[in-house]
């Protein structure tokens, strides 16, 4: 399986890819110049690049610069979103 193929043609496209007892796993794509929302998570997550480029940003004025194998942990009850910074393949845990 390759978690490119599990996405539409959207700009912005999730996908579950595990959901266990204690926690889950979501592939996410954001195409180049396209925006995840910016939204809110209640419990800790971590966010991995797999493939392109993106950028996360949160509402504490925090960046980080993602591209393949980097990633980011998450804090919960603080407002962020990740722009496509080239289209991307990412993996959100939690």
């Amino acid at each position: 399986m390759n978690i490119k193929d599990k996405h539409s043609e959207k700009v912005v496209s999730a996908y579950p890819l595990f959901k266990g007892v204690e926690g889950s796993a979501t592939a996410i794509q954001i195409k180049k110049g396209e925006q995840l929302k910016e939204h809110i998570t209640k419990t800790e997550a971590f966010l991995i690049c797999v493939s392109g480029s993106a950028r996360f940003e949160n509402e504490k004025g925090e960046t980080h610069d993602l591209t393949s194998g980097d990633s980011v942990l998450i804090e919960p009850m603080v407002k962020h979103w990740v722009d496509g910074m080239e289209t991307s393949q990412l993996v959100l845990l939690k």
